[in-house]
């Protein structure tokens, strides 16, 4: 658990508090105690290395909202196997092979020119 895990952990652990102080009194801050809690669950959601997890798929996406996450008994699946990178040659090496070529061209252009002047 890193630090930012740590401070997201610490504000829910902080709403829980919150909203079981108003679960216990009466009028509007009991009634506010429900979503109190709503925010603490989201909170957590939001810690940073989950988001990581859910950016590279290996956490769930489609958690219905208000539902308590509960964790599984093992290891769900693997990792997915990395894809077969597709790389080509070095774009250094094919600007300079253009720019040669470019001369090349430019020089014969210029030598049949010489050729066949026109006086």
């Amino acid at each position: 658990m890193n630090k930012g895990d740590r401070i997201v952990e610490t504000a829910a652990d902080k709403l829980d508090d919150l909203g079981e102080k108003a679960a216990e009194s009466d009028g509007v801050a009991a009634k506010a105690a429900e979503p109190i809690a709503e925010d603490a669950d989201f909170l957590r959601k939001l810690k940073p290395s989950l988001m990581v997890a859910r950016a590279k798929g290996d956490a769930p996406k489609n958690e219905q909202p208000g539902s308590k996450r509960s964790a599984p008994s093992g290891p769900q699946m693997t990792k997915r196997p990395k894809g077969v990178k597709k790389g080509g040659p070095n774009p250094f090496v094919v600007i300079a092979a253009a720019f040669a070529v470019g001369i090349v061209l430019a020089k014969v252009v210029d030598w049949r020119g010489h050729a066949h002047p026109k006086e």
